[in-house]
Order: structure tokens, then sequence, then C-alpha cells
């Protein structure tokens, strides 16, 4: 895996994602320094779907975005509307997601089971 592959791929996304060079960086260290997520990541640059090889605790990369919408669609409800159409942001916060699970797995998979959508009034 080459550390200079997935750094130009993240900064390609990045831009389209307008994310910060400090977050960029710091996803591609970890992209990086992760073999089997930083494979992921590079399949996905090429292919544009996801291999879902990669698991932790049993939650594949696909997981993490269907959790995730729910944190997107409460930033839309809130008005930043720009989140709503930027799958570039999305995949990059899946990514360092998964990084995160990877360091502490048992706190992003209770997350995941207990987190619950933003679709019923006493949420906000």
């Amino acid at each position: 895996m080459d550390g200079r592959e997935i750094k130009e791929a993240v900064d390609r996304l990045g831009r389209g994602a307008g994310e910060s060079g400090e977050f960029l960086e710091e996803l591609a260290e970890g992209l990086a320094a992760s073999p089997a997520i930083g494979e992921e990541f590079l399949f996905y640059v090429e292919t544009g779907d996801f291999s879902c090889k990669t698991k932790i605790e049993g939650y594949t990369l696909v997981d993490i975005m269907v959790w995730q919408i729910d944190h997107f669609k409460a930033q839309m409800d809130r008005g930043n509307t720009g989140m709503g159409n930027n799958g570039s942001k999305m995949v990059l916060r899946a990514f360092d997601t998964m990084l995160k699970m990877e360091r502490e797995p048992e706190r992003y998979k209770l997350l995941m089971q207990t987190e619950t959508g933003t679709d019923y009034p006493e949420k906000y």
C-alpha cells in the first residue's frame, strides 16, 4: 500500500468535500497506518464501490455510513444544507469513523447500537 497514493486520493476527495487540510492530513496518515482500512479506501477510490472486507466488531464501512446518515440528517435539520449532496464528505467521514472504531471498538459499537434516528419530535 502506497502512502502517497492514499494522500493524493484523500486530497482529491477532500477538495470536493470542503474538508480542512488538518482533517485530511490526519485521515491520510490514519489510512496509511491501517493496512486493512487503507486497502478498503484504495478499493473505493479505484472502483467507486466498497469491498466490505474490513470489519470491526462485525461492522463494515457501509454499516458506518448508514449509521452516520442520521448525523448528516441532523446537521441538515439545523440548516447545514451543504452536507445533503456531498458524497465525498460522507465517505471521508465514514473512513475517519472506521479508523476511530478500530482504536476504540467497544465505544463505537455501543454508539452504533444505541443512537437512534432524528425523525421524531423528542430527539432535538
